[in-house]
């Protein structure tokens, strides 16, 4: 096994290998760093010769895949490469000027609720910080997460481990959708899960999120009839809007109107069902960045306080 020496691995050499193991592949980390594919490579084969250690197994049709050493590397690469930069710019006296880049993963249906805020507020405040924003669900943010493609995420805490960190945000309590004109719409008081009996259900049917409805129907002694699902937060509003069933959503907007120009209601639900909690979340034991603790602090003064 090659001895590490302190002087043979680079900074350069984990650069190139995390944008390898980000894009999982070679030659679109190349487009990215500006760089020949040859160089990427030669980068790469070094450090695995350097640390002893098979970093990547090569797959033609799926491209690059980490192995077990790559996994552990990509989360410690990723951690000090952070901190190399912030160290650098603070030494350049832009401490208190944050710039760069910040990766971040949201979930897919709370992102239109609070993405273009906190955007506009982060362009606002740090003219140079960008925000490069990656729509998932649940299983999908945890990846990226886990695997350094993001710094932080907005999602829900679905109660996972995971090895990560959740800072609340804000508490999104269940709520029943209507059609405008149907009787339960107009009612002035919370409904009863169990004054649904009979109505056809259209399902915001996502990862976690599945569970997490159905769930709450049973506890109230429900099994509805699924008469649509999707995955799409909009669709589900604009089928219910349609008379298509009732749904259960956590995330309001500010207009009752849906897309193709249907009249919701959204009722409280009068059972005790646990809402969702929105978080910042990160990788925990990973020092964050100065980019990720600015878009951080300023994410809970926007969203921190109980909205109206």
């Amino acid at each position: 096994m090659a001895r590490l020496g302190r002087s043979d691995l680079t900074l350069v050499q984990l650069r190139y290998f995390v944008a390898a193991a980000t894009k999982r592949s070679m030659t679109e980390a190349s487009v990215d760093l500006h760089v020949a594919q040859s160089a990427v490579s030669t980068a790469i084969a070094q450090l695995e010769r350097t640390l002893g250690v098979q970093l990547f197994v090569r797959q033609r049709s799926k491209g690059l895949a980490l192995t077990e050493a790559g996994e552990q590397l990509l989360r410690d690469a990723h951690s000090l490469l952070a901190q190399v930069d912030e160290m650098a710019e603070a030494v350049r006296g832009h401490h208190y000027d944050v710039r760069g880049t910040l990766r971040l993963a949201c979930f897919v249906t709370i992102a239109p609720f609070v993405l273009p805020t906190l955007i506009s507020r982060v362009e606002a405040e740090h003219p140079h910080l960008r925000i490069e924003v990656i729509e998932a669900d649940a299983d999908g943010t945890v990846a990226m997460l886990l695997n350094g493609s993001v710094e932080a995420a907005i999602a829900y805490d679905f109660g996972q481990l995971h090895d990560l960190a959740f800072d609340h945000l804000y508490s999104a309590p269940p709520h029943v959708i209507l059609p405008a004109a149907h009787p339960l719409a107009a009612r002035s008081t919370p409904i009863a899960l169990a004054e649904l009996a009979g109505l056809d259900l259209v399902l915001l049917d996502m990862p976690h999120s599945r569970e997490y409805f159905l769930g709450m129907l049973a506890a109230a002694g429900l099994d509805p009839q699924i008469r649509y699902s999707s995955r799409s937060y909009e669709t589900v509003r604009s089928l219910v809007a349609r008379g298509q069933g009732f749904s259960i959503l956590n995330q309001v907007p500010r207009s009752s109107q849906t897309y193709d120009g249907g009249e919701l209601a959204a009722v409280p639900i009068a059972d005790d069902v646990p809402p969702l909690d929105v978080c910042l979340v990160r990788v925990a034991g990973v020092r964050p960045t100065a980019r990720a603790r600015v878009v951080a602090t300023l994410a809970r003064e926007l969203f921190g306080a109980p909205r109206e």
